[in-house]
């Protein structure tokens, strides 16, 4: 018996495969969805800009005025003692957080929120922005950095401007060795052998004469961790019409 392959050694949950994620220092999300900010605002100011080696953007440390502490992604252009406003009443400028439906169409946000009061989970990624486009009744359409438009409850907020850290995709890793230690502290893999350069033994792809798989890539519906490798349940096989 070979050894065990990538999909079962995953699963273990060994040290090689976990996030380091006890270095991580923040959460990032929205302040808790209180009545102040249904109703009102608050307002905050810009103590830090701290790296988090959990995220790929810097994040702003925000002192409230109910001595309530919070962090943002920073996004371009903030800095130290600078004023941001969270709440439904906020003036439409950089670094704000409102409802969707209070910001106006061609603004471009990020973080936004899938349900009101969870935080945020869209648009999270360093250098992006999502772009609102109309307001619906109770729904407003956002075209999300992929150009894909979804729609969100008006309620949802999210934060105006972009995420700083833009231009980190264009800096190459160099050498393997920074790409090694970048994937580390985030808990990927790397580097990733193709199964079709693996031996026999080590995979179900693996041997032959060149890199020729030599069965077809759909795995069974049913198949146990290990086995279900390839294509998991592909729509339709074969050639087009």
């Amino acid at each position: 018996m070979g050894k065990r392959i990538i999909t079962q050694r995953r699963g273990r949950g060994t040290t090689t495969y976990r996030a380091p994620s006890h270095r991580y220092k923040f959460d990032v999300m929205h302040r808790k969805y209180d009545d102040l900010e249904k109703t009102n605002y608050i307002i905050g100011k810009v103590i830090d800009i701290i790296k988090c080696p959990g995220h790929f953007s810097p994040i702003a440390e925000v002192l409230y005025e109910n001595n309530e502490h919070g962090v943002i992604f920073a996004p371009e252009n903030i800095k130290v003692n600078d004023i941001i406003y969270s709440g439904s009443n906020s003036p439409i400028s950089m670094g704000n957080t409102l409802p969707l439906k209070k910001i106006p169409e061609g603004t471009f946000v990020y973080n936004i929120e899938s349900q009101p009061g969870d935080g945020g989970s869209f648009c999270r990624s360093s250098g992006t922005s999502a772009k609102v486009l109309s307001h619906n009744d109770n729904l407003t359409l956002v075209e999300l950095p992929s150009k894909k438009t979804k729609y969100f409850d008006s309620n949802c907020r999210a934060t105006i401007g972009i995420i700083s850290g833009a231009g980190r995709l264009d800096k190459p890793f160099v050498k393997a060795g920074f790409r090694y230690h970048g994937m580390k502290a985030r808990g990927k893999l790397y580097p990733r052998t193709s199964g079709v350069a693996m031996n026999a033994v080590d995979h179900p792809f693996g041997s032959g004469r060149g890199r020729h798989i030599g069965k077809s890539k759909v795995a069974p519906r049913f198949a146990p961790p290990g086995r279900n490798v390839g294509t998991i349940r592909s729509k339709r096989t074969g050639k087009r019409a």
